[in-house]
C-alpha cells in the first residue's frame, strides 16, 4: 500500500542511561514523539496510509473521533488542513471544557468540533459520526470516517512499518531488542508491530500497556485488526498468526482513562528530571509507570534485557493537568 511521507522518520532510539542503570536493565526509547509538531505522536505513521486512500478516492473532509485532549483528533485535523481538507471532530467530554491542550489546536486549526457524552461515545460514536457524514454530504462534501486512533487493518500498517524501521536500527547499532512496550489505548499501534513480529519471526515480546479497556478486549481488537491487515500484505495472505503471542498488561490503567492518579503523575515528574523525557498523562506516563513497576522485584518482566520503550507523543495533553502536579 502506498502512503503519504508527511513524519519525519526514522524516529531516533536513545538509550534512557538513568534508568537503566537504577533498573539494572538497559532500557532504550524510541521517540515517535518527534513524528512532527502538530502532527506530533504515533497517530501519523497511522494517518499517513489513511490520507493517502482518502485523497486517491476524492474524499475531502476527514471525521474522526476521540477524548477532549485526543492526540488523534488533532493530528487528523492539522494533516487534514495540511493538505487542504475540511476536518470535523467528536470529542468526548464530562462537562463544558477550557479551550486548551488538543482541544485549542483543533480549534486553532479550523476543525468543525461536536461533543457527545461518555455514555454516548461508549455505544453510538459510530453512528454519530455517519451522522455528521451525511450531513456533510447535504452540504456537497465527500467525508472519509477514520475510527478512533486511526486504529484500522490500513492503518496499522504505520506501525507494521515501524517495527521494520526498529529491525534496521538495531542492524546498524549492533544490538538487538527482546522486549518492545508501547502504550495501548485502541489497539492499532499495538497490532503493527505484533504483525511486523509475528510474520518476520522476529521472536520479541511485544507488550502493550492498556490504558483503558482489559485484557480480553484488546486481543480482540489486535487479533481482528491484524487478520485484517493481511489483505494489503499479499505475499502474507493466509498466514498464521499466533493469538496466544499478543500480550496485553491491563494493570495500570488506575482510576480510568486520561484520569491521573497522584503516583503517576509523580513518576512522570520523575523520568523528566532523570531523562529529561517529558511522557504525557493519559498514555506514556501510564505505560512507562507500568513497565518501571514490571522491572521492580515480582514484576513480570525479568531484569538484564535489552527493552525498547515506544513514546508515542502526547505532550499537549499534559498542560490541561498541570493544576495537579505537587511542588
Amino acid at each position: 500500500m502506498e502512503k503519504y511521507d508527511i513524519a519525519n522518520l526514522p524516529t531516533k532510539i536513545q538509550r534512557l542511561n538513568n534508568l537503566s542503570e537504577e533498573l539494572g536493565t538497559d532500557l532504550y526509547i524510541k521517540r515517535d514523539d518527534f513524528t512532527g509538531s502538530e502532527i506530533s505522536g504515533n497517530k501519523i505513521r497511522k494517518l499517513e496510509y489513511l490520507l493517502k486512500d482518502a485523497i486517491d478516492n476524492g474524499f475531502n473532509l476527514l471525521i474522526t473521533c476521540g477524548g477532549i485532549q485526543s492526540n488523534h483528533c488533532r493530528a487528523t485535523v492539522a494533516a487534514a488542513t495540511m493538505f487542504g481538507l475540511k476536518s470535523a471532530v467528536l470529542l468526548r467530554i464530562d462537562s463544558q471544557p477550557p479551550v486548551v491542550g488538543n482541544y485549542f489546536l483543533d480549534k486553532l486549526l479550523g476543525a468543525d468540533v461536536r461533543f457527545c457524552t461518555r455514555p454516548e461515545y461508549s455505544n453510538s460514536r459510530g453512528e454519530i459520526m455517519e451522522q455528521m457524514a451525511e450531513e456533510y454530504r447535504k452540504q456537497g462534501y465527500k467525508p472519509y470516517v477514520i475510527p478512533e486512533g486511526a486504529s484500522n487493518a490500513l492503518g496499522t500498517l504505520g506501525y507494521y512499518n515501524c517495527m521494520d524501521e526498529i529491525a534496521r536500527q538495531e542492524k546498524e547499532m549492533g544490538m538487538t531488542f527482546d522486549t518492545v512496550v508501547v502504550a495501548t489505548g485502541s489497539g492499532g499501534t499495538y497490532a503493527g508491530l505484533y504483525l511486523y513480529n509475528e510474520l518476520h519471526r522476529l521472536g520479541k515480546r511485544v507488550i502493550g500497556m492498556a490504558v483503558c479497556d482489559n485484557t480480553e478486549y484488546f486481543v480482540n481488537v489486535v487479533d481482528s485488526i491484524s487478520h485484517g491487515a493481511l489483505e494489503f500484505l499479499p505475499e502474507y495472505k493466509g498466514a498464521g498468526l499466533d493469538r496466544s503471542a499478543i500480550e496485553i498488561n491491563d494493570k495500570y490503567i488506575g482510576i480510568g482513562y486520561a484520569l491521573s492518579r497522584p503516583e503517576e503523575l509523580e513518576f512522570i515528574k520523575k523520568v523528566a528530571r532523570a531523562e529529561g523525557v517529558i511522557l504525557d498523562p493519559v498514555y506514556t506516563g501510564k505505560a512507562m509507570y507500568g513497565l518501571y513497576n514490571e522491572l521492580q522485584p515480582g514484576g513480570n518482566i525479568p531484569k538484564g534485557g535489552k527493552i525498547l520503550f515506544i513514546h508515542t507523543g502526547g505532550l499537549f495533553g499534559l498542560f490541561p493537568v498541570s493544576g495537579q502536579f505537587v511542588w
